[in-house]
């Protein structure tokens, strides 16, 4: 007994030294936030009222406490993207099940709180079992949540509408005490203390002990897969709480309300000084991350500058949030420029070179016996046959819908130009997966590339010649920007991506002006919808890129070496290979082959639109699991990939004859995508 008492003694004090960071960090957002108020005053033409403050901590709140959870989960290392699907999910289901009802306002209250947590806690902890008891990666479950939560939203109203009692929205966001205390700053408050009592309990302690180091925290007798259930409940729970309020602050229901909320959580997250990494950080400078997100629009709206320009902001805020807790002295970009100001530009003499071997060494592995081949190609097949199996279940599923009026030449031939697009778009994600990276940015990288050539060549063949190589190489600076922050100033993947996928936005508005023009080319119209030699050109020109993708992936020197990266990124340095060209080669593969997309998808709809490529962020994701490609990294093929691609276009397809609504086509890519990374978790462990 003493020597468990000992054990957890030196754990918590362990832990105990972790909370520094997150003190610095919340000083740190404090500090933003007062400069923040600071820049407001300045440019406001008075002084803040009470209707100010309570405006501000009206918008804050619901981003604050879907922060809040996401935050809690951050710390043990994992992440959750479907808060903002939760919070969706929420305001649909409080508006359409209480609605305006005329039961009194504590009774209503009280049945939308437990409503809302409950749902939430219940998504987070079915999250949490499969996260911590399952040991499936985190961002592929929530992707699948998010999924699901969304479709089933969708489902509850199709449509923005609905009200809610205005009695129950005062309790939310009218005056605790009027005229001298705010409703929502109370809510933050209680959220803020809530956190404080829990950081100090023996689970706040084990969230910090998993995400510093489960292993170590597993031999101090923490029970790191009931922590990360846990983190992922109470996170829902959060979420859950964010409905609630976002519900009482609008008033009315919409199904996708929640989504654009996605960047701003992260941000607020990282803002307030969180690591993704894990164990560091806090809620308390996450609120305050929180309030200032929302001041710096009020700045804007202040100021009257366009709203184009709030989301090139919040991803440089990002960004520099990032940048501010790191050492710069240590990023590798630093290191770059004093080698080319050292050596006159030679920066490769600054990279290792491959490790020498003796001739022994080199002797001795070619003597090596490798496995039978057809032991080698099972275990390829293991993970490539699955998807399509499905794809097969799906097209003989289209038939049995179909009935006598189904056509296989036809159904392939429109099978494959729907999935050329995914097709394409899931090599670059895919080696960026493998990599162990991922790409967030490629729904803007497919819109804005699309925006370039529908306004400058306007329905012209010969401004085409020199308008679609400039949208290709804005998409491959596009990925070179990704693996730069990637790479040279070591920003999580998804932080980096999800900061260039909103500047991107907020460009692409400023550059049309919030309304795109003109038409693409004809031929380029041609390439997707004509026909040559009694098929589109883009399907033989599919044949061609698989055949390109499958080489490059799996038969080449970069795909090796991708792949040792994926694996280990220490190791692969050590062998000599040089690790941050390849990754920020990734991302340039990534940004061009998202750019093709655009151009394809413009030519499919003779035009350019927002959110083109909206769709393509999640499916591209999801066809590369469904490919068996490992979401951590080390493992994939591209004709497994191929056939994710294939089999989500025919699922939609199939999906789209039946009389189911198209709702359930979320739903069921959700479920689809759960099962798929469940079959193959044995190299998906948190």
């Amino acid at each position: 007994m003493s020597s468990q008492l000992s054990d957890v003694g030196g754990m918590s004090a362990r832990i105990a030294s972790l909370r520094l960071p997150e003190d610095r960090g919340s000083l740190v957002s404090m500090a933003v936030f007062a400069i923040a108020v600071a820049l407001l005053l300045l440019t406001g033409p008075t002084s803040l009222t009470f209707s100010d403050l309570s405006n501000i901590s009206a918008s804050a709140t619901t981003l604050a406490l879907a922060a809040v959870g996401l935050t809690i989960v951050a710390i043990t290392g994992g992440l959750d993207l479907s808060s903002v699907a939760i919070v969706s999910l929420v305001n649909v289901v409080l508006v359409t099940r209480l609605g305006s009802s005329t039961m009194g306002v504590v009774p209503y209250t009280v049945a939308a709180a437990g409503i809302a947590l409950a749902l939430g806690a219940v998504v987070g902890a079915i999250n949490g079992v499969l996260v911590g008891y399952l040991r499936l990666q985190s961002i592929v479950v929530t992707l699948a949540a998010m999924f699901i939560c969304q479709g089933i939203a969708l489902l509850v109203l199709p449509y923005p509408g609905g009200e809610v009692s205005s009695d129950f929205s005062n309790v939310f966001v009218g005056d605790a005490i009027p005229g001298l205390l705010p409703a929502p700053v109370v809510i933050l408050v209680l959220a803020l203390a809530l956190w404080l009592y829990l950081r100090n309990t023996r689970f706040g302690i084990s969230l910090y002990a998993t995400g510093s180091d489960p292993v170590a925290a597993s031999a101090n007798r923490v029970d790191v897969r009931l922590t990360r259930f846990l983190a992922f409940t109470v996170a829902g729970g959060f979420s859950g709480a964010a409905g609630l309020f976002l519900t009482a602050n609008t008033g009315s229901g919409d199904p996708l309300i929640g989504a654009p909320m996605l960047l701003k959580t992260f941000a607020a997250v990282v803002l307030g000084g969180t690591a993704i990494g894990g164990g560091r950080g806090g809620a308390t400078g996450t609120i305050f991350g929180a309030l200032t997100l929302t001041i710096i629009v009020n700045i804007f709206l202040v100021m009257g500058v366009r709203t184009y320009y709030v989301p090139i902001v919040e991803g440089f805020v990002l960004i520099f949030a990032v940048l501010g807790f790191t050492g710069i002295r240590s990023l590798p970009v630093v290191g770059w420029l004093k080698a080319i100001r050292n050596s006159g530009g030679v920066l490769a003499a600054q990279r290792p070179g491959p490790v020498s071997r003796p001739a022994s060494a080199l002797v001795a592995a070619q003597r090596t016996d490798l496995p039978p081949w057809h032991v080698r190609f099972a275990g390829k097949l293991r993970l490539i046959l699955p998807a399509y199996g499905l794809l097969l279940a799906a097209t003989i599923g289209s038939a049995i819908v179909t009935g006598q009026g189904f056509q296989l030449g036809s159904y392939v031939v429109n099978l494959f130009i729907f999935a050329a697009f995914l097709a394409i778009l899931s090599l670059g994600q895919g080696a960026v997966i493998i990599g162990g990276g991922l790409d967030l940015s490629v729904g803007w990288a497919i819109t804005f590339p699309a925006i370039i050539v529908t306004t400058l060549a306007n329905n012209s063949n010969a401004a085409a010649v020199w308008v679609i190589p400039l949208a290709l190489l804005i998409g491959a600076l596009i990925g070179c920007a990704n693996g730069l922050l990637v790479v040279g100033f070591r920003l999580s993947p998804i932080i980096a991506t999800l900061s260039v996928g909103s500047i991107l936005e907020g460009i692409a508005l400023v550059f049309s002006g919030g309304a795109p023009i003109g038409a693409v080319p004809p031929a380029l119209a041609y390439f997707v919808n004509g026909r040559f030699l009694g098929l589109p050109p883009i399907v033989w020109f599919l044949l061609v890129f698989v055949l390109a993708a499958t080489v490059l992936l799996d038969f080449s020197a970069f795909g090796r070496r991708l792949k040792a990266i994926g694996n280990s990124e220490w190791v692969a340095r050590l062998s000599g290979v040089r690790t941050s060209r390849i990754i920020l080669l990734t991302y340039v593969l990534s940004g061009f082959c998202a750019a093709l997309v655009g151009l394809l998808l413009a030519g499919f709809a003779s035009n350019a639109y927002y959110d083109m490529g909206k769709p393509y962020l999640l499916a591209s994701i999801a066809a590369v699991v469904l490919g068996g490609t490992s979401i951590t990294g080390g493992r994939g093929y591209y004709p497994g990939i191929l056939g994710g691609a294939l089999v989500f276009t025919a699922l939609g397809s199939l999906l789209a004859s039946t009389s189911l609504p198209e709702a359930m086509r979320s739903v069921v890519y959700g479920i689809i995508l759960l099962g798929a990374v469940t079959l193959l978790r044995d190299r998906q462990s948190n």
